[in-house]
């Protein structure tokens, strides 16, 4: 790193990504601010420097310790250990020692077995149990869609399972070799007669009333204060990206194409990209945020708004090439089964959508927002 950028970063003061930090009295205390910065997006530690930014130097015997601290902590205090980089810089004839802490990839880490902790800002916290769970979900450690939902096999559809089943598989339920119970333990959408929240979603009966937060809402603004039209979406997630389509294909304008006047006119975005992105929406969301997927409609741009961020490694650049993880692997297992729902759950979706909107000319926007913790797809009318 180059004296004039470290200079730049010590006016800047701390925030997320960085702090400074006078010394370490203790390696315990060493390793809870490793751990928070691996548990959040990675970081820098700045030691030498205090809190006013102002640089105060570490000695040869300082820096000796905490290089012997650093070791121990990030391979014996904190679980599992973790690899971070270290430089020496001279300023003004005074030595800092800076840590660079990659975005942990087996979250969450713990210090002593038992702290977990993660960045709040510029400070740190302990982690909530919510935030347990999404850290374990990041590394791929547990999925939100497995996990029991607390409501009873009385409040499954076996009828419309049915339907779906000799559909996909080509025989009926009372055909097969093994009970009811048994196949929905098998396909994960029951544990322990009780519905996992994939087998409540994708199959359970009123799920508007059993998980409200887990459904869509779609409002049409006539301005940034006022709308003119608005739908709370129940039901299974195939039928919530039913309505959500149909949603925003009543407000879209058709404009003609050609001159004939009397040639039928074209949506002016196309179907097939909004019903992708709505269904990435139900499928690739963070269920472990208590939060509705939200359909914005405005004059000039169709928004659609999931809760939580692109899982673990992504970012905005890899699901344009086609790249994915699976955050709930029961949930898209399923919904690529659907026929009409048009998902396919192979990466490819997110490339169809931006070669659909290219060839018809609509400028699309992909938003991994970390300050909202969302993300947002923003097609413009």
């Amino acid at each position: 790193m180059e004296i004039i950028t470290i200079k730049e970063s010590l006016k800047k003061g701390e925030d997320s990504d960085r702090q400074f930090k006078e010394n370490f009295t203790s390696i315990d205390k060493l390793a809870v601010e490793i751990s928070a910065f691996a548990n959040s997006n990675g970081g820098e530690i700045y030691i030498g420097v205090d809190d006013n930014s102002t640089i105060k130097g570490l000695s040869s015997d300082e820096i000796k310790r905490l290089n012997q601290w650093i070791s121990n902590a990030s391979s014996q205090k904190i679980e599992p250990p973790i690899f971070v980089q270290t430089q020496i810089v001279l300023i003004d004839d005074k030595k800092l020692m800076i840590i660079t802490i990659p975005k942990g990839i087996n979250k969450p880490y713990s210090v002593n077995k038992s702290e977990f902790w993660v960045k709040n800002g510029a400070d740190k916290r302990r982690a909530s149990r919510e935030e347990l769970f999404r850290l374990m979900q990041s590394s791929n450690s547990l999925y939100a869609d497995e996990m029991d939902a607390g409501i009873g096999l009385d409040s499954f559809d076996f009828f419309y399972f049915s339907e779906f089943y000799k559909a996909v598989y080509g025989e009926t339920l009372e055909n097969i070799n093994i009970s009811k119970e048994q196949l929905l333990e098998n396909f994960k959408l029951v544990k322990e007669n009780h519905l996992t929240l994939a087998g409540l979603l994708l199959f359970g009966k009123h799920v508007e009333f059993m998980k409200p937060q887990f459904c869509v809402k779609g409002t049409y603004y006539l301005n940034e204060d006022e709308f003119l039209d608005k739908e709370d979406m129940g039901g299974k997630l195939f039928e919530q990206q039913k309505k959500g389509v149909d949603f925003i294909l009543r407000h879209l304008r058709r404009r003609q194409k050609g001159k004939d006047f009397n040639s039928p006119g074209e949506l002016e975005i196309p179907a097939a990209a909004l019903k992708e992105a709505v269904a990435n929406a139900l499928v690739h969301r963070d269920y472990f945020i208590n939060s509705s997927i939200f359909i914005n409609i405005f004059n000039d741009r169709v928004e659609i708004v999931s809760a939580g961020l692109l899982p673990n490694t992504l970012n905005v650049e890899n699901i344009k090439l086609g790249i994915h993880i699976e955050r709930n692997p029961i949930i898209l297992s399923f919904m690529a089964k659907f026929q009409d729902s048009g998902y396919t759950g192979r990466g490819s979706g997110i490339p169809r959508m931006l070669r659909l909107c290219q060839e018809k000319k609509v400028p699309l926007k992909l938003i991994n927002d970390t300050d909202r913790n969302q993300f947002k797809v923003i097609f413009y009318r």
